[in-house]
């Protein structure tokens, strides 16, 4: 933007730094070696909240064809900036009715082993 016009925002730029990086000294310097708040913190994103984020014309996939769908492997079809690609990930759910159908993120031995071996 600097080269564009005569507006300089170089130190507010470096003032922005310098509160993100004193926030986040905050928010970490408060966790212990063993703490998982971070990790465990109920909203934190999970996966379908980063593909409606990130990706348009998502398209679900489901089941393996040798065993059955498996609620916490979420798969599909989208695009990422006019490219079309695909992925799986997990899915844990945000509270207990889509835990338990998600089986809190835990994929079914069995499709897992379908599917590797």
């Amino acid at each position: 933007m600097q080269g564009d016009s005569s507006l300089d925002i170089s130190e507010e730029i470096g003032r922005l730094r310098k509160k993100s990086a004193a926030l986040t000294k905050q928010i970490y310097g408060k966790l212990n070696a063993g703490s998982l708040q971070v990790a465990r913190h109920p909203q934190r994103p999970y996966t379908l909240d980063y593909i409606q984020a990130l990706f348009t014309e998502f398209e679900e996939l489901h089941g393996d064809r040798a065993y059955a769908d498996d609620p916490a492997i979420v798969g599909g079809v989208a695009r990422f900036e006019r490219r079309a690609g695909d992925g799986d990930r997990h899915q844990k759910g945000r509270d207990v009715k889509e835990r338990q159908y998600r089986n809190f993120g835990m994929p079914r031995r069995r499709a897992t082993a379908r599917r590797c071996g």
